[in-house]
């Protein structure tokens, strides 16, 4: 293997350098390959001091799993700064992208003043610690009470990009929910049109196409049982509050979504989770994939 370097990333006093790299391995095996100079000595010592990172997100790990197209990350200067924050995750990082897993109970930004509890501004302070200047830009949001993955951008050329082409761009987003009831169909499609109470601010379906906007949310029965039902839910279109609506609608609404009909839940959160995000890349164009599995306790409340 011949890993390709490419460019310099990171604090301006520091020494970054990227590489591609081509196979599946492992950590401490690519560093090796990638810095075929440095003694084992030198590479362990890399390791133990957060130095390297998969894809901008620092590992210890010796035998953690690199996949061919992976970026190795090495700061030849100090450790990287670690993305710690107790309820929302790194998951994935580039020059140009950023997505976390955010934790229910967390605003993706704030709806009023500045907040320091938002994934915007947990986000943007770890960013700069990089750079005072470096900023981060949030192209779609979560409820506050469903968890999972979120994406945002660093740069505004992305972030553009994104918006303007989101339907094309978004190749596939899942999520899953555990809903009350039994479900009549074990899958199907909600159709409608979303529009939103001015009063209330509450979404509703309506067919009238002049009065909402399109919504499309194709769904799956993971299990069924005697209370609650596990649901996958693959969203064609991303309006608001688009799920709920539309399990309210087929008469299952999500539990914990009192907004929408349902009723206080056992886990003491709305059941919703997005757990597949799969876009195209806004500046390399490829396809990436990002993954999260539902909580633990989505699948105890179903055998309730």
């Amino acid at each position: 293997m011949k890993p390709k370097k490419e460019t310099r990333r990171g604090p301006a006093t520091d020494n970054v350098a990227r590489f591609t790299i081509n196979e599946d391995t492992t950590l401490l095996a690519a560093a090796a390959q990638v810095l075929p100079h440095h003694k084992p000595t030198k590479l362990k010592s890399l390791l133990r001091h957060n130095q390297l990172a998969i894809n901008g997100v620092p590992h210890t790990q010796f035998d953690h799993p690199v996949t061919a197209g992976d970026e190795l990350w090495v700061n030849f200067d100090r450790s990287f700064q670690v993305f710690s924050h107790p309820r929302v995750k790194l998951v994935y990082e580039d020059n140009d992208i950023i997505v976390v897993d955010k934790g229910y109970g967390v605003l993706s930004t704030a709806a009023g003043r500045p907040s320091d509890d938002t994934v915007f501004s947990i986000v943007r302070k770890y960013a700069r610690g990089f750079s005072d200047k470096a900023a981060v830009y949030v192209v779609h949001r979560l409820d506050r009470d469903t968890s999972g993955l979120m994406l945002l951008t660093r740069t505004k050329q992305a972030r553009d990009r994104l918006l303007n082409n989101w339907n094309n761009m978004v190749v596939e987003r899942k999520y899953v929910a555990v809903v009350e009831g039994k479900m009549q169909q074990a899958q199907g499609t909600v159709k409608s049109f979303l529009a939103e109470n001015e009063e209330t601010f509450e979404m509703y379906s309506t067919s009238d196409q002049k009065a909402g906007r399109l919504a499309v949310t194709h769904y799956r029965v993971i299990e069924q049982g005697r209370k609650f039902a596990m649901v996958e839910l693959q969203l064609k279109t991303g309006r608001k509050n688009q799920i709920r609506v539309h399990m309210h609608d087929l008469g299952n609404p999500v539990s914990g979504d009192r907004k929408y009909g349902g009723h206080p839940s056992p886990i003491n959160r709305i059941a919703l989770h997005a757990t597949h995000l799969s876009l195209v890349h806004p500046i390399t164009q490829k396809v990436v994939t990002f993954t999260s599995p539902a909580p633990d306790n989505f699948m105890k409340m179903v055998k309730l």
